[in-house]
């Protein structure tokens, strides 16, 4: 009896197991790593797990790359110029793809699909700690910056709707307050992430709709453009990109190299654009009949057609405006008119797809906050509520009193995005890889190793230019649009 008792939960384990992932050979591995308490972390973290189909997983993981970064893209153009930018973009772009291959790696190794556990895995707690932290740092970064971009663009849109001026509600503090109370805080509080992947299609339709329209305006706005001003017809009349001998505007040509200080921040704009590895392994578990292999395949279209979406809003962003774009491309196309009825709907539109995006960035920093402070501790709905009002009121005092979006862009892009991108992945990579499939001298390792030190060497490039950049006086960090 107790014979048939043992084959039978022996059968039970191994069925539970091929269900889960066929194709992982080490998960016994990670059975024994997670002591049995793999069930709960997978109830608790882990939503519709393996019915994820691979067109809707590339959908997922080009929201997750798709943000507010697109808005600071043009501005980064026209401080490097264009064959500069496209460089930089291609070479962000493939290091990005490199850097999931090792975390896809190091996660086939050991059967975990959490950033914090692999970190754990490679150097215990403080590795987890690292990976949470960074985590919270990025992601706070990014909702930040959504919502600084509500409490710019939500203003001009009431304005240019009533048709009013210095009302209260017109104060975009007041604005954030009250779209983070009514729209951002409701569906912060759902307990599972699944249920907001419905806003995921919405969101991206939103920001192709913004591509479209300013591929059309940089062929109806002249160059170079005037400050919008309704007495001001006969100067708007005169406008032309041809100065009075014939020649073509020296203002209206586009530069293909541009170094200038602002040049700094221009990297770590484009770094923070394209992470979205926190999301990757949640992403990795859901899909349907997951391998490596189909993975990367997500990543690798995932990253191209972002890839391609971020370089043509760059390039006709800068072509429309060349070198008097704004850190924030939405609030220089208020200066040409700001009742522009098709600039009116794109506000709209990104008001729209960010505001929408903010609860689902805030779920990977609530969990990074339960792994580090109550990894052992059961759903709670207080627990769930409290952490989302208090990441909600900090990220609301930060927009309202942070200087200006350059500031977040640049400084969490040159902090976080490196540790997430380089860093991190490599040197879990090196930690979790065994030595005897791959030693230390290996081709692979080397590299992994070579891709930490660029991430150093990044970080350290980009903060430093930054520091020197605020010191000078010279930035537009230091002073308002």
């Amino acid at each position: 009896m107790i014979i048939k008792m043992v084959k039978s939960l022996i059968n039970c384990q191994c069925n539970s197991r091929f269900h889960f992932r066929n194709t992982e050979a080490n998960l016994p591995e990670s059975q024994e790593f997670l002591s049995g308490t793999e069930d709960k972390k997978m109830t608790r973290f882990t939503d519709f797990e393996g019915k994820t189909s691979f067109g809707m997983s590339v959908f997922n993981l080009g929201n997750a790359i798709m943000g507010s970064g697109i808005l600071g893209l043009a501005y980064a153009m026209a401080n490097t110029g264009v064959i500069l930018f496209l460089v930089l973009l291609t070479v962000v772009a493939v290091l990005s793809s490199y850097s999931i291959h090792l975390l896809l790696k190091s996660s086939g190794i050991v059967g975990i699909r959490a950033y914090e556990q692999l970190g754990y895995r490679a150097f215990g707690t403080p590795g987890k700690m690292a990976a949470g932290i960074a985590i919270t740092l990025q992601n706070i970064g990014a909702m930040s910056s959504y919502l600084y971009i509500v409490k710019y663009e939500f203003p001009l849109v009431i304005q240019a709707f009533l048709k009013v001026d210095n009302e209260w509600y017109l104060n975009g503090n007041y604005l954030v307050i009250i779209v983070s109370v009514a729209v951002i805080l409701p569906l912060a509080l759902m307990k599972q992430l699944g249920y907001l992947g419905y806003t995921s299609g919405f969101s991206l339709s939103c920001m192709v709709f913004f591509l479209v329209s300013v591929i059309y305006k940089k062929f109806n706005i002249p160059c170079p453009f005037t400050d919008f001003n309704v007495n001001d017809t006969a100067i708007r009349l005169n406008v032309s990109a041809m100065d009075p001998g014939g020649e073509e505007n020296p203002a209206c040509i586009p530069k293909m190299v541009n170094l200038n200080s602002q040049t700094a921040y221009t990297i770590p704009i484009l770094a923070f654009a394209f992470v979205c590895h926190p999301e990757v392994l949640p992403i990795y578990t859901e899909l349907r009949n997951a391998t490596k292999k189909k993975m990367q395949h997500v990543a690798n279209i995932s990253i191209a057609v972002m890839y391609v979406m971020y370089f043509l809003a760059a390039l006709f962003g800068y072509l429309t405006f060349y070198g008097n774009v704004e850190a924030e491309l939405l609030h220089t196309y208020s200066r040409v008119n700001p009742y522009d009825t098709l600039i009116l709907c794109v506000r709209v539109a990104v008001l729209t797809a960010v505001t929408l995006t903010v609860p689902i960035v805030l779920f990977p920093v609530r969990r990074a906050i339960q792994q580090m402070m109550f990894p052992n501790k059961t759903f709670y709905w207080p627990r769930h509520i409290a952490i989302a009002l208090i990441l909600l009121t900090f990220i609301n005092l930060l927009v309202i009193f942070a200087p200006n979006i350059l500031n977040i862009f640049g400084i969490i892009g040159a902090t976080s995005a490196p540790c997430l991108i380089f860093i991190f992945p490599a040197v879990f990579y090196i930690r979790i890889v065994p030595k005897e499939e791959e030693p230390l001298r290996s081709v692979p390792k080397i590299l992994a190793a070579c891709f930490a030190g660029i991430g150093f060497l990044f970080m350290i490039m980009s903060l430093s230019f930054i520091i020197i950049d605020w010191t000078s006086g010279n930035s537009k960090a230091s002073s308002g649009h």
